[in-house]
């Protein structure tokens, strides 16, 4: 398995407030697509891989979006 930070940024819908919701978290899993399959199960998905291994996807549910970074530990 391998060790990763996962950020979850959660984007703001309102138009008068910019702010992002962040959260923090290590973690380990094998398949990352498989690990974010699970937690959003119903969201559309793109996947961006970033040099040094560092995995991004974006993702929509309904209109909100969600960033979920994984950097390699």
């Amino acid at each position: 398995m391998a060790a990763y930070e996962l950020v979850c940024e959660i984007f703001n819908q309102c138009s008068g407030n910019q702010m992002r919701d962040v959260d923090f978290q290590e973690i380990e899993v094998e398949d990352t697509d498989a690990y974010l399959a699970s937690i959003e199960p119903k969201a559309t998905v793109t996947r961006t891989d970033m040099p040094g291994g560092v995995i991004i996807y974006d993702t929509d549910i309904a209109g909100l979006r969600k960033r979920y970074s994984f950097t390699p530990i």
